[in-house]
């Protein structure tokens, strides 16, 4: 359906748009990750991909997985990091992050600044594995690393 969805903003900052619904990022306790919601912003039946917008709020972080779908994400406002496999990179505005498949990764939002960014990924996709009890341990060690057994 061929339509414009104007950017919204609330008292907060946080970014929306009309006629889109803000979703909880994940059930609560089915994997580890603070403060962050989804907007499902483009999914068409006639089109394979789906073009989704994330928003971390400050200190906020998604859940450490991985998955047989690739990422591109467009990283819209803010700043943080990004972990691909265990390197931990800054990430910005403007910043162009992509994901193979079946590597770790993980967003963090700066501590004083929130994160939003776009996500497009296939329609069809896997559900994400999250790490083991090792692999937690191997990728706590790395710096800026939240280990999701201890994250609240």
């Amino acid at each position: 359906m061929s339509a414009i969805r104007r950017l919204l903003t609330d008292g907060s900052g946080d970014f929306g748009w009309q006629d889109v619904d803000r979703l909880r990022y994940k059930a609560e306790g089915s994997a580890p990750f603070k403060d962050i919601t989804r907007q499902v912003l483009f999914s068409q039946i006639d089109q394979t991909c789906e073009l989704r917008y994330f928003e971390i709020a400050p200190g906020g972080y998604s859940t450490l997985e991985q998955h047989q779908h690739t990422h591109a994400v467009l990283i819209l406002r803010g700043r943080g990091t990004v972990r691909i496999g265990t390197d931990v990179q800054p990430i910005a505005e403007h910043d162009l992050v992509t994901v193979d498949p079946l590597t770790w990764h993980q967003f963090h939002a700066a501590p004083d600044n929130a994160l939003g960014f776009l996500c497009l990924v296939s329609k069809e996709r896997d559900k994400p594995r999250l790490p083991t009890d090792e692999k937690r341990a191997m990728t706590s060690d790395s710096p800026g690393a939240v280990d999701p057994a201890a994250a609240g």
